[in-house]
């Protein structure tokens, strides 16, 4: 005899009950796996009270003259440089917005406290400072060439040390400028600064950190990816629409582009292009503001030439190369450029979409669509970037440059809504 059939009503209370404890239990293993993988971003997180202790520590160091800079009298002693708020932790670097008399800005470091940096162990000698000067520029060269892969010829200035008579806080300057020497983006910003306007510039030192000009940065979710809204009224003096700003900032992306790739001894590859690593001064120039993985030709072929199986092993970041299978080796030329990553992940943003209007004529936006779709294709991989990227560069540049034209010989009409 076959058992009574449960009531309909309570078929669908055994099911939705069952529905719910399996969606509970996954939710259970996903948030623990989560939180196993990721303890460690947790354990960074970004405070003000840890923040506040770094500085205390960094400031306490500097009291007790084991690290100095040009800074660490307006933040330790005299508070001319004051805490506003911490910005972000990422892999160890600390990222903390100061004030300094009025003005905004950075103060940046890959490791929070000064001792965490390998020393220079020749300062440990009683002898230290009997160092002659050009051993002391030798060790520097080299520590260059060790962390950018670059070789500094004599002609080079050396921004991070100028000659001065050694004081009792020679050992701490040279210390100081040790632990900055082995930051990357650091020793990237005090080469270029003198040399590009497109490379943030260091304002000063203290110990470890560096400090770096305040400028907001883009965002992949925002309509123009930078807030133009903030740069109105300089715009609005100088008769500039939107779309009129945005053809400024592609243009400027371009001149970028040009100079990392010829104006310096080698060509400078950036292998993490997205809007968060830009940002825009008030006359609307780009300046890449995080250069953690920029890398000069020399260092980019050295990360690029590994064992492979195929392709997608030799893709670092934004920086491709091509497997040989014969070898099982991937190239150390890279194979795609800076230009096309950012035809990619900027410029399709804004010509590829309906936020040029109809500000510029159809015929030579669709020019402009077309070169910047070209310019956004993967070329060929064995084709070298140099032909492709230069031709692509110049053919933007003089529709960028015709557009302009048309965007001034229109008054200046159209308005910043939608900023």
């Amino acid at each position: 005899m076959r058992p009574p059939a449960l009531p309909k009503r309570l078929r669908v209370l055994r099911r939705s009950a069952l529905r719910f404890l399996l969606c509970w239990a996954a939710a259970w293993v996903l948030v623990n796996t989560f939180l196993l993988v990721h303890k460690s971003v947790f354990s960074e997180r970004c405070t003000d009270r840890k923040s506040r202790r770094i500085l205390d520590r960094l400031c306490q160091d500097y009291t007790e003259e084991t690290l100095t800079g040009d800074l660490c009298e307006d933040l330790c002693v005299a508070q001319k440089l004051v805490y506003k708020h911490c910005l972000y932790y990422d892999k160890g670097k600390k990222v903390i917005q100061l004030d300094w008399q009025g003005r905004p800005v950075i103060l940046k470091s890959k490791k929070d406290i000064f001792s965490s940096y390998q020393s220079l162990g020749i300062l440990e000698e009683a002898d230290a400072q009997d160092l002659p000067e050009t051993e002391l520029l030798l060790l520097v060269a080299l520590e260059v060439k060790n962390v950018l892969g670059l070789d500094l010829s004599n002609s080079t200035s050396i921004p991070f040390w100028s000659r001065r008579k050694k004081s009792p806080q020679w050992k701490a300057q040279v210390a100081s400028m040790w632990s900055l020497l082995q930051q990357e983006e650091y020793v990237y910003f005090s080469l270029l600064q003198d040399f590009s306007k497109h490379v943030l510039q260091v304002i000063g030192t203290c110990g470890h950190f560096y400090a770096v000009e305040y400028l907001d940065s883009g965002q992949a979710w925002h309509p123009t990816i930078f807030p133009l809204k903030e740069l109105s009224r300089s715009l609005f003096a100088s008769g500039k629409s939107r779309v009129e700003a945005i053809n400024v900032i592609a243009l400027s992306f371009l001149d970028m582009v040009t100079q990392f790739d010829n104006d310096f001894a080698h060509r400078l590859h950036l292998c993490d292009i997205k809007p968060e690593n830009f940002a825009i001064r008030k006359d609307l120039t780009v300046v890449a503001i995080d250069m953690d993985m920029a890398f000069f030709e020399p260092k980019m072929r050295e990360i690029l030439d590994q064992n492979c199986t195929g392709d997608e092993d030799c893709n670092f970041f934004d920086c491709f190369s091509k497997c040989d299978r014969r070898i099982n080796r991937c190239g150390a030329q890279r194979v795609n450029s800076n230009l096309q990553v950012i035809c990619d992940k900027i410029f399709r943003h804004w010509f590829l979409t309906s936020i040029m209007g109809s500000s510029v004529s159809s015929a030579l936006l669709i020019q402009i669509q077309r070169a910047v779709q070209r310019c956004a294709e993967p070329v060929d991989m064995d084709v070298t970037i140099t032909g492709p990227s230069l031709a692509s560069a110049s053919q933007l540049y003089s529709l960028l440059q015709d557009s302009q034209k048309e965007l001034q010989n229109n008054g200046g009409i159209f308005s910043f809504f939608g900023f």
